[in-house]
């Protein structure tokens, strides 16, 4: 599998850098892990073809998680031209919180008719769920960030490769479970060591990266703090908008 973070950003644009949005590139079964308010902007920037993306999947209900759907769904049927389902996975309370979006950011939007159906999947916890043609399995796990409804760390099966990611959270066990032997953790770190409440540091993750077993780590969401640090790394990466890698 192909990993493109089309961004990396946290939710102040640090940096320069775009709100979240992974792209796991499958061909015609990519999909995107997050999908923040800059997505539309960071698939035309890497030149990436949105009707090649069969499934969204959403960490948490923040706008720099989850704020660029209006405008990937409003593209797909004004732009893109997209006629293949859409499958958008996240945290209980999806639907309603999705549907507030569209009409505050295009009112009306709800009602307009599509020529491709979106299916919404509310994630129980811990629960695997398999995503139909998309050949994903995903598990939710729930976190400590507080967004108005849960907010999950996620662990994708596809291709025989395990990829985790921590979402925004403080330390929890729960990631323990998550990120057990994946072949790539994808794990927040806001500050390098300072404890900031509801969201990961480095230095918390270094210490528990032997528990964690994860073959390799790519820290994301970076604050001021922790971008002035990257030389600072050790037995890990920082990602960067366009980074891109190969899971084998």
């Amino acid at each position: 599998m192909h990993v493109t973070f089309l961004g990396c950003g946290d939710a102040f644009g640090s940096g320069g850098r775009l709100n979240t949005c992974f792209l796991v590139d499958r061909g015609d079964t990519s999909f995107l892990i997050d999908c923040g308010a800059s997505a539309m902007i960071s698939i035309r920037r890497f030149g990436v073809d949105p009707n090649n993306i069969g499934a969204i999947l959403l960490s948490h209900l923040h706008a720099d998680h989850f704020g660029g759907l209006p405008s990937f769904i409003l593209d797909a049927q004004l732009v893109s031209r997209r006629t293949r389902p859409l499958l958008i996975a996240g945290p209980k309370g999806l639907a309603g919180r999705l549907d507030a979006l569209m009409e505050a950011h295009f009112p009306g939007s709800t009602k307009a008719e599509r020529k491709f159906p979106v299916e919404l999947i509310e994630l129980p916890h811990e629960s695997p769920v398999d995503l139909g043609s998309t050949g994903v399995r995903v598990t939710g796990y729930l976190v400590m960030h507080p967004s108005g409804t849960p907010s999950l760390a996620l662990r994708m099966e596809c291709n025989g490769k395990i990829v985790a990611y921590t979402g925004d959270t403080e330390w929890v066990e729960a990631l323990l479970v998550a990120s057990r032997n994946a072949d790539l953790l994808i794990a927040e770190a806001y500050c390098f060591e300072r404890k900031v409440r509801f969201h990961l540091d480095y230095a918390t993750l270094r210490e528990k990266l032997p528990l964690m077993g994860a073959k390799r780590l790519i820290l994301t969401h970076m604050s001021p703090d922790m971008l002035g640090r990257v030389s600072e790394l050790q037995d890990c990466e920082a990602a960067a908008d366009g980074l891109e890698l190969e899971i084998v």
